[in-house]
């Protein structure tokens, strides 16, 4: 009788094998490789990340004690200095470019946001990793401290990444933002972007509303302006203010010369009062300050990639392998969402995350497991062998 896969090849069935293999071509990924191609990388690496190896002597002796279903995975062995060496010289944009791939797959079954509008919602932020200075030396942040900054393009469909760029941890996010690094090229017309005080460069918001960008944030407490009238009559009583507004300042209104809409918001739950200022005069006020509220999702994010993704330690200390390591982190991310919403799974992300690692390598069905929950898929192992008498 024919045994099962295990649910590790389950999951690479999901990864467009076809792609990357170009994507390896395009790198030159496999140029004068024996054995370790960049898709036996991919293996290792994912396995790694789903099982949370810290090292690799545990990723070798990890592997090994299952080399009996290495066939399954396509792998020939694993050895420390060769995965060494591919995370050093291999091009982290192969798995760049395999995150983008499975992008793609994802928003094909991932719902829309919750909000009634049908413009696409994103959020801009980036959150640090700490790194010690003395294994990472190009990633210095200060003095005795090195940091990375992984800048993030969220999308409240689906809450998927659409888009990462890794700066050393002194970079500021306008820089990033204004920089030729794809942010705003990525937006099309119509779309809303929530962004915090950080990303208040009035040339750049100026960009962005000549490409029919709207965007939503915080005013700075040292902003001038001029009141040109009301936008609307409040009709909210958490809605304080609603006005149009011009830059006065001499410098801004160069920079920024049109209209703008200012929103003065009272939180009833922490009776807070915030100011929202934004270019977009068709939605409420009460969305407009939901808008960002809502920019809290791309928070929650951070904190679970790092706490349920090894982004924190890192196999290689070159910048390449970082990112590469990275990559893989947040393809396994895609893998995730792509399961729960195509399969329905009624749980959420972080317990398929738990079940998966817990019968990652067991002949069994995945779709059998997302039936289960993290207490009775503990229950699945391998068929005993019986023995047969004659």
């Amino acid at each position: 009788m024919r045994q099962l896969n295990t649910i590790m090849a389950e999951l690479l069935r999901i990864f467009p094998r076809y792609e990357f293999e170009k994507l390896a071509d395009r790198y030159s990924g496999d140029y004068y490789t024996k054995y370790f191609t960049g898709w036996q990388q991919l293996i290792v690496l994912l396995f790694a990340q789903i099982g949370g190896k810290d090292s690799l002597r545990e990723i070798e002796t990890s592997l090994n004690v299952h080399g009996a279903k290495w066939y399954h995975l396509g792998l020939k062995g694993v050895k420390r200095s060769t995965l060494s060496d591919a995370m050093s010289s291999r091009s982290c944009e192969i798995f760049e470019g395999l995150f983008y791939e499975l992008l793609v797959k994802c928003k094909s079954v991932t719902p829309k946001h919750k909000f009634r509008f049908k413009n696409p919602l994103y959020t801009l932020d980036s959150t640090v990793i700490d790194l010690c200075l003395s294994i990472f030396p190009w990633a210095a942040f200060r003095k005795r401290k090195g940091a990375i900054k992984l800048h993030y393009l969220y999308d409240h469909s689906g809450s998927l990444p659409t888009f990462m760029v890794m700066t050393d941890g002194k970079r500021h996010d306008i820089r990033v933002a204004k920089a030729d690094t794809g942010f705003d090229l990525a937006l099309l017309p119509d779309s809303i972007l929530s962004i915090d005080k950080a990303y208040i460069d009035y040339n750049w918001l100026s960009c962005l509303n000549k490409k029919g960008v709207y965007f939503v944030t915080r005013t700075k407490d040292n902003m001038n302006c001029l009141v040109t009238g009301q936008h609307k009559p409040i009709k909210n009583k958490n809605i304080v203010r609603d006005d149009l507004i011009v830059l006065s300042g001499f410098y801004t209104r160069q920079k920024y010369p049109d209209n703008l809409r200012l929103v003065g918001y009272l939180d009833p739950e922490t009776n807070k009062y915030y100011e929202f200022l934004t270019n977009n005069f068709t939605l409420s006020a009460k969305t407009i300050a939901d808008i960002y509220k809502s920019r809290w999702q791309i928070e929650l994010f951070f904190k679970w990639i790092k706490q349920n993704l090894k982004i924190k330690s890192f196999l290689g200390t070159t910048p390449n392998a970082v990112l590469t390591q990275i990559w893989v982190a947040m393809c396994y991310y895609l893998i995730l969402v792509y399961i729960k919403y195509q399969a329905k799974f009624a749980h959420s992300i972080t317990e398929l995350s738990r079940m998966i690692k817990e019968v990652l390598m067991e002949r069994t069905n995945l779709i059998d497991i997302l039936s289960l929950n993290a207490i009775t898929i503990r229950k699945i192992r391998d068929p005993v062998l019986q023995i047969t008498l004659f």
